[in-house]
């Protein structure tokens, strides 16, 4: 090797740490995992001191079945706990920034009718995506801008996992409160 070695063949330019693309790397990392491997690597940041839950609200079986949504959106294994809170916490984060985007006029409204069509909906993610379309057609509505209001009332935020399925594993009761909360929340 020493003789192969040439100082000229040294590139001049410094070396830099390129963080977005080790983050590209890693995430490709967290896919390639199965689900059950991913699992049990996000098991470190489902607990205190970086879940912001209590311990015995956190549900294994209910991260089960979320995690595989999860696993795709993942940048960092760390991003997990702001994916999946709205699971364990009695209510959803309260992101202002989020709120003020979502319940734009007419929210209310859309609430009211999507809130009825939840209720009376099979609880499957196909069902569920169907009551919130029919409610944002309803009110003149595309799927995106029906979603909006009922992801962040559900979640606190306008980014995150799938909703329908998000909405089919939280379950309806706590679903349709959330619903509820926002439509006080607008209505005062």
């Amino acid at each position: 090797m020493v003789a192969a070695f040439d100082i000229a063949d040294v590139n001049a330019n410094p070396a830099r740490f390129d963080l977005k693309k080790a983050e590209h790397v890693n995430a490709e990392h967290v896919r390639r995992l199965d689900v059950r491997a991913f699992t049990e690597a996000c098991g470190p940041w489902l607990k205190a001191p970086f879940a912001p839950w209590a311990p015995e609200a956190f549900d294994a079986e209910q991260f089960a079945t979320i995690a595989p949504y999860a696993q795709t959106r993942l940048t960092v294994l760390s991003e997990i706990t702001a994916n999946v809170d709205f699971l364990f916490l009695d209510e959803p984060v309260h992101d202002e920034a989020s709120w003020a985007k979502a319940m734009k006029e007419g929210s209310h409204e859309l609430l009211v009718t999507a809130r009825a069509r939840l209720l009376a909906a099979e609880w499957n993610a196909e069902a569920l995506k169907a009551a919130v379309l029919a409610a944002g057609e309803e009110h003149g509505l595309k799927l995106g801008k029906a979603q909006a209001p009922v992801r962040v009332a559900v979640t606190g935020r306008t980014v995150g996992l799938p909703l329908f399925e998000s909405l089919e594993i939280l379950g309806r009761e706590k679903t349709i409160a959330r619903v509820d909360a926002a439509l006080a929340r607008l209505a005062a």
